[in-house]
Protein backbone atom coordinates (compact mmCIF):
# COMPACT_ATOMS: atom_id res chain seq x y z
CA UNK A 1 0.00 0.00 0.00
CA UNK A 2 1.22 3.52 -0.84
CA UNK A 3 2.06 6.25 1.69
CA UNK A 4 1.14 9.03 -0.77
CA UNK A 5 -2.51 9.44 0.10
CA UNK A 6 -2.44 13.24 -0.44
CA UNK A 7 -0.96 13.28 -3.94
CA UNK A 8 -1.21 11.42 -7.18
CA UNK A 9 2.50 11.19 -7.89
CA UNK A 10 5.49 10.45 -5.69
CA UNK A 11 7.59 13.42 -4.53
CA UNK A 12 10.23 14.66 -6.95
CA UNK A 13 12.87 17.14 -5.75
CA UNK A 14 13.29 20.37 -7.76
CA UNK A 15 15.70 20.28 -10.71
CA UNK A 16 18.16 22.72 -9.11
CA UNK A 17 18.65 20.47 -6.05
CA UNK A 18 22.34 19.34 -6.06
CA UNK A 19 21.43 15.79 -5.11
CA UNK A 20 18.88 15.60 -7.91
CA UNK A 21 21.24 16.94 -10.60
CA UNK A 22 23.99 14.59 -9.41
CA UNK A 23 21.69 11.62 -9.93
CA UNK A 24 20.38 12.69 -13.31
CA UNK A 25 22.76 14.51 -15.66
CA UNK A 26 20.21 14.45 -18.49
CA UNK A 27 17.78 16.71 -16.61
CA UNK A 28 17.06 20.01 -18.30
CA UNK A 29 17.92 23.11 -16.20
CA UNK A 30 15.16 25.51 -15.27
CA UNK A 31 16.83 28.45 -17.02
CA UNK A 32 18.86 27.75 -20.15
CA UNK A 33 22.32 29.28 -20.20
CA UNK A 34 22.73 29.55 -23.98
CA UNK A 35 20.73 32.09 -25.98
CA UNK A 36 18.00 30.53 -28.02
CA UNK A 37 18.11 30.43 -31.79
CA UNK A 38 16.04 33.09 -33.64
CA UNK A 39 13.13 30.76 -34.44
CA UNK A 40 12.72 29.33 -30.92
CA UNK A 41 10.13 30.95 -28.67
CA UNK A 42 10.32 31.06 -24.91
CA UNK A 43 7.32 28.69 -24.73
CA UNK A 44 9.39 25.96 -26.33
CA UNK A 45 12.39 26.45 -24.04
CA UNK A 46 14.18 29.50 -25.43
CA UNK A 47 15.33 32.46 -23.37
CA UNK A 48 12.78 35.30 -23.41
CA UNK A 49 13.87 38.30 -25.46
CA UNK A 50 12.49 41.58 -24.16
CA UNK A 51 11.54 44.71 -26.15
CA UNK A 52 11.68 43.07 -29.55
CA UNK A 53 8.80 40.61 -29.50
CA UNK A 54 6.40 42.88 -31.39
CA UNK A 55 7.18 44.21 -34.87
CA UNK A 56 8.35 47.79 -34.59
CA UNK A 57 9.09 47.52 -30.86
CA UNK A 58 12.15 48.95 -29.19
CA UNK A 59 15.23 46.97 -30.21
CA UNK A 60 13.72 45.61 -33.40
CA UNK A 61 15.67 46.24 -36.59
CA UNK A 62 12.55 46.47 -38.77
CA UNK A 63 10.96 49.93 -39.05
CA UNK A 64 7.54 50.36 -37.46
CA UNK A 65 4.53 50.65 -39.75
CA UNK A 66 3.36 54.20 -40.27
CA UNK A 67 -0.01 55.18 -38.83
CA UNK A 68 -2.66 56.01 -41.41
CA UNK A 69 -4.36 59.29 -40.50
CA UNK A 70 -7.72 57.94 -41.75
CA UNK A 71 -7.67 54.82 -39.53
CA UNK A 72 -9.48 54.57 -36.24
CA UNK A 73 -9.30 51.83 -33.65
CA UNK A 74 -12.66 50.31 -34.58
CA UNK A 75 -12.62 51.10 -38.30
CA UNK A 76 -15.19 53.90 -38.02
CA UNK A 77 -15.20 56.98 -40.22
CA UNK A 78 -12.91 59.71 -38.90
CA UNK A 79 -15.28 62.55 -39.75
CA UNK A 80 -18.27 61.00 -38.02
CA UNK A 81 -16.32 60.02 -34.91
CA UNK A 82 -14.75 63.48 -34.53
CA UNK A 83 -18.15 65.15 -35.01
CA UNK A 84 -19.70 62.81 -32.44
CA UNK A 85 -17.23 64.16 -29.86
CA UNK A 86 -19.24 67.43 -29.87
CA UNK A 87 -22.81 66.13 -30.04
CA UNK A 88 -23.36 65.09 -26.39
CA UNK A 89 -20.81 67.47 -24.91
CA UNK A 90 -18.47 66.09 -22.25
CA UNK A 91 -20.12 62.65 -22.32
CA UNK A 92 -19.39 62.00 -25.98
CA UNK A 93 -15.96 63.63 -25.67
CA UNK A 94 -15.05 61.33 -22.79
CA UNK A 95 -16.39 58.31 -24.67
CA UNK A 96 -14.33 59.21 -27.75
CA UNK A 97 -11.19 59.76 -25.65
CA UNK A 98 -11.59 56.42 -23.91
CA UNK A 99 -12.41 54.33 -26.96
CA UNK A 100 -10.29 55.94 -29.69
CA UNK A 101 -6.60 55.50 -28.97
CA UNK A 102 -5.05 55.67 -32.45
CA UNK A 103 -6.26 58.67 -34.41
CA UNK A 104 -4.88 62.07 -33.37
CA UNK A 105 -7.51 64.02 -35.34
CA UNK A 106 -10.34 62.38 -33.41
CA UNK A 107 -8.53 62.64 -30.07
CA UNK A 108 -7.82 66.34 -30.63
CA UNK A 109 -11.52 67.02 -31.14
CA UNK A 110 -12.37 64.89 -28.12
CA UNK A 111 -10.09 67.03 -25.96
CA UNK A 112 -11.34 70.27 -27.48
CA UNK A 113 -14.97 69.26 -26.97
CA UNK A 114 -14.36 68.31 -23.34
CA UNK A 115 -12.50 71.55 -22.64
CA UNK A 116 -15.10 73.70 -24.41
CA UNK A 117 -18.42 72.18 -23.37
CA UNK A 118 -17.73 71.18 -19.76
CA UNK A 119 -17.39 74.75 -18.41
CA UNK A 120 -20.42 75.87 -20.41
CA UNK A 121 -22.60 73.09 -19.01
CA UNK A 122 -21.39 73.83 -15.47
CA UNK A 123 -22.22 77.52 -16.03
CA UNK A 124 -25.68 76.54 -17.33
CA UNK A 125 -26.25 74.44 -14.20
CA UNK A 126 -25.24 77.41 -12.03
CA UNK A 127 -27.80 79.58 -13.84
CA UNK A 128 -30.48 77.11 -12.79
CA UNK A 129 -29.27 76.83 -9.21
CA UNK A 130 -29.08 80.58 -8.72
CA UNK A 131 -32.64 81.09 -10.03
CA UNK A 132 -31.83 83.32 -12.99
CA UNK A 133 -34.79 84.26 -15.20
CA UNK A 134 -36.18 81.50 -17.39
CA UNK A 135 -35.57 83.40 -20.64
CA UNK A 136 -31.86 83.75 -19.82
CA UNK A 137 -31.50 80.04 -19.05
CA UNK A 138 -33.34 79.13 -22.26
CA UNK A 139 -31.22 81.52 -24.30
CA UNK A 140 -28.01 80.10 -22.86
CA UNK A 141 -29.19 76.52 -23.48
CA UNK A 142 -29.99 77.29 -27.12
CA UNK A 143 -26.63 79.05 -27.48
CA UNK A 144 -24.83 76.03 -26.01
CA UNK A 145 -26.61 73.55 -28.31
CA UNK A 146 -26.03 75.77 -31.36
CA UNK A 147 -22.30 75.92 -30.60
CA UNK A 148 -22.10 72.14 -30.22
CA UNK A 149 -23.94 71.53 -33.49
CA UNK A 150 -21.85 74.13 -35.33
CA UNK A 151 -18.59 72.59 -34.10
CA UNK A 152 -19.77 69.09 -35.07
CA UNK A 153 -20.71 70.34 -38.55
CA UNK A 154 -17.43 72.25 -38.91
CA UNK A 155 -15.36 69.18 -37.96
CA UNK A 156 -17.33 67.02 -40.40
CA UNK A 157 -16.71 69.51 -43.23
CA UNK A 158 -13.03 69.96 -42.35
CA UNK A 159 -12.52 66.19 -42.34
CA UNK A 160 -13.84 66.10 -45.89
CA UNK A 161 -11.18 68.67 -46.84
CA UNK A 162 -8.10 66.72 -45.78
CA UNK A 163 -8.38 66.58 -41.98
CA UNK A 164 -7.73 70.27 -41.36
CA UNK A 165 -8.07 70.90 -37.63
CA UNK A 166 -10.53 73.59 -36.65
CA UNK A 167 -9.12 74.87 -33.36
CA UNK A 168 -10.87 77.25 -31.01
CA UNK A 169 -8.66 80.17 -29.86
CA UNK A 170 -7.58 79.15 -26.33
CA UNK A 171 -9.10 75.70 -25.94
CA UNK A 172 -7.62 74.45 -29.23
CA UNK A 173 -4.09 75.31 -28.13
CA UNK A 174 -4.56 73.47 -24.83
CA UNK A 175 -6.03 70.45 -26.64
CA UNK A 176 -3.03 70.40 -29.01
CA UNK A 177 -0.62 70.52 -26.06
CA UNK A 178 -2.43 67.67 -24.33
CA UNK A 179 -2.34 65.63 -27.53
CA UNK A 180 1.39 66.11 -27.96
CA UNK A 181 2.01 65.22 -24.29
CA UNK A 182 0.38 61.80 -24.70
Amino acid sequence: MSNNLGSFAPYMPPPDDPEYSARSKSARPWFPTQPSSPGVSYQSGGIPAFNDSQPGGYGNSEPAESQNQWETRFGMRVDMLAAFAYILGPLSALLVLILETQNDFVRFHGYQSALFTTPLIVFRALLSLLQFPQWLRTFFTILLLANQLYLAFRVYVDAQNGLARFALPIVGRIASEWLTDE
